[in-house]
């Protein structure tokens, strides 16, 4: 969903770009010099996807970012219904993203 989002913002001239971060671990072990390059510190509208808590992602999202994540338990429904409710859809990453770009 995050590459969908990327490229519909792109039809839109909007720049964004897509960072899988598999481990924070082993992000955490590389030189300053890469972290800014895949994270450039003078980027403030970040927006980060994870199925799961958000808890830790304002490290990397940045105190100005988004943070789209599940944060309580109980729901119970088909998949792509959950994936919804929860705002894993494109859709909200790309309002996210519009909203952190209107400052």
């Amino acid at each position: 969903i995050a590459l969908e989002a990327y490229e519909r913002l792109k039809t839109e001239k909007i720049k964004a770009r897509v960072v899988n971060m598999a481990s924070w671990e082993l992000f955490e072990e590389q030189s300053e010099d890469y972290k800014n390059k895949v994270l450039p510190s003078d980027i403030k509208a970040r927006v980060s996807v994870e199925a799961g808590s958000t808890h830790g992602w304002h490290k990397y999202s940045g105190l100005d970012g988004i943070a789209i994540g599940i944060d309580h338990f109980g729901a119970s429904a088909p998949g792509e219904i959950l994936l919804e409710k929860f705002g894993f859809t494109a859709e909200n990453i790309i309002n996210k993203a519009r909203i952190l770009l209107a400052g």
